[in-house]
């Protein structure tokens, strides 16, 4: 009995639980195992196409990020080259008038024609300025920084620019800042 007793220990039957528990043996029909065979390869399948997503997608977003930044540092190319222009314009100008090549009308037509060029630029991206001499006071196109009575113009009524207010694409992004008509006392 004593050798009975050392194999029904308690320890030795834990033993024997642990390596059945361990090594479950289940019978399943062929059919069945098929079928969870084709599963498990599915899950497989499926997972490997997840991880190369997953990497596909942290690419894309890599690259995205990349072309925003390039975009951002480059948006303004085209603006600034043709700003260059204008500065060579100007520069020219005020070259020839120091060495006194060219006399005050000819310096302000060119000037002038500086000025046209700049105006056509800005219009070609959208820029151009807000109408406001005569107009009534709109606070969201005009900043009142002076009010001047006035008999001859109702109330609220710009009188003078002091500096002028553009929109960009019908937005605007510099307010007209003016002189602003009031009642006389």
């Amino acid at each position: 009995m004593e050798n009975n007793s050392k194999n029904n220990s308690p320890k030795a039957d834990d033993k024997t639980a642990e390596i059945h528990k361990a090594e479950k043996i289940i019978s399943l029909k062929e059919s069945e195992y098929q079928k969870i065979k084709e599963g498990a390869d599915k899950a497989k399948e499926y997972w490997d196409r997840l991880l190369r997503l997953q990497a596909e997608f942290e690419n894309t977003r890599k690259r995205l990020e990349r072309e925003k930044q390039d975009f951002i540092k480059f948006a303004n190319e085209g603006l600034i080259l043709e700003l260059l222009n204008i500065l060579d314009d100007l520069e020219r100008s005020v070259s020839l008038t120091e060495s006194k090549q060219q006399d005050l009308p000819v310096f302000l037509k060119g000037v002038e024609m500086i000025l046209a060029h700049l105006y056509e630029m800005l219009k070609k991206y959208g820029v151009k300025p807000i109408e406001a001499e005569g107009k009534p006071f709109d606070p969201h196109l005009h900043e009142a920084l002076m009010q001047v009575e006035n008999k001859e113009l109702p109330e609220h009524t710009i009188v003078e620019e002091l500096q002028k207010g553009y929109f960009l694409n019908d937005i605007v992004i510099r307010t007209t800042k003016a002189k602003v008509s009031k009642k006389t006392i």
